[in-house]
């Protein structure tokens, strides 16, 4: 996919304390002992969001990026490091601790039925989690029908089904539905991969509006670069759990200094025959391998296997990030 449109700025910096911070995370799965054994999911991942600023987190499939929207939604069990939210610990918060939490951090899943009941009208899924928080049935509706309208859909929409509603329309109400309660920040997890081209730049613009507009800041994980490109302000980019590059999106998307980031940024498709295959020449003139022809392996860098700058000591030392260029970049050679 290829978006045109340049990123949307976030407001000015201001030096305050990360609307969210995820330090050092390691997530491995399973339990015990067993847990203990197992390779990291997530492997050491550090990264902070500002109010109002959006992150992508993007890399292939299995590289970890679920496990970590999972884990700062408190979906999944953190084995180290911490994840605070506004200054506060939430990395092992309990039930009440989450139950607070409900309101100000919110997510958008890839399928939008995953959230909305299909015997449950549009209105009485939007009214819900404010129902929840003691809201009057009458109030709880007219906030759905002043949601559902900024989100494009007409207001009668409340008292139809999911069912009666195309995929990006129901993905519409999937945002309406978590930014109804006013959140601070928001996980959109893979929230417009499995919609069309148009389909998708229509919610990303959406999306961009609704932060413009409510100071909101967004998490946005998804596998598609050139999509992370549009939204964010900086991007992480993830391979096999570990941090490979991070920095201001220009500088990533634009001028990658990584192997794994420059091979991500070549596969990412364009509209445009001449240019989609001066891509794939340039993809293939690189000497990437294939994850299909590669096994993980520990220690070192997990990308050696694949990288052609890989030497011995990428097998035995893992790459610090270190700045090079605008980004910081995990790589002995780059």
């Amino acid at each position: 996919m290829s978006i045109e449109t340049p990123a949307r700025q976030a407001p000015a910096a201001v030096l305050a304390t990360p609307i969210l911070e995820v330090k050092d995370l390691v997530v491995r799965y399973g339990r015990g002992r067993k847990a203990a054994a197992a390779p990291a999911a997530v492997d050491r991942v550090s990264f902070t969001i500002q109010p109002g600023e959006t992150v992508g987190l993007v890399g292939e499939s299995g590289s970890g990026k679920s496990t970590i929207g999972k884990a700062i939604l408190g979906l999944q069990k953190v084995s180290a490091g911490s994840i605070s939210y506004q200054g506060k610990d939430t990395t092992h918060a309990g039930a009440g601790q989450r139950r607070a939490l409900g309101s100000e951090l919110r997510a958008v899943f890839q399928d939008p039925n995953s959230s909305l009941n299909p015997r449950q009208t549009v209105g009485a899924s939007l009214a819900e989690p404010l129902r929840i928080r003691g809201v009057a049935a009458p109030e709880a509706r007219g906030r759905a029908e002043a949601m559902l309208e900024r989100v494009g859909l007409p207001r009668e929409a409340v008292d139809r089904y999911p069912s009666q509603f195309s995929g990006g329309q129901r993905q519409r109400i999937a945002v309406a539905r978590a930014l109804i309660c006013e959140p601070s920040l928001v996980v959109c997890d893979e929230a417009v991969s499995a919609l069309d081209l148009s389909t998708q730049a229509q919610v990303l613009n959406l999306l961009a509006d609704l932060r413009d507009e409510r100071g909101l800041s967004y998490l946005f994980i998804a596998h598609d670069i050139s999509v992370v490109q549009f939204l964010a302000q900086r991007v992480v980019v993830l391979y096999r759990g570990q941090v490979m590059e991070s920095g201001p999106a220009a500088a990533v998307t634009e001028d990658p200094k990584h192997p794994f980031t420059q091979a991500l940024v070549a596969a990412s498709p364009v509209p445009r025959p001449a240019e989609q295959a001066e891509r794939r020449t340039l993809r293939e003139s690189m000497g990437v391998r294939t994850a299909s022809s590669v096994s993980a392996t520990p220690g070192g860098c997990p990308f050696r296997q694949r990288c052609p700058l890989a030497t011995e000591m990428c097998a035995t030392e893992r790459p610090a990030l270190r700045v090079v260029g605008g980004s910081d970049v995990a790589c002995h050679y780059a």
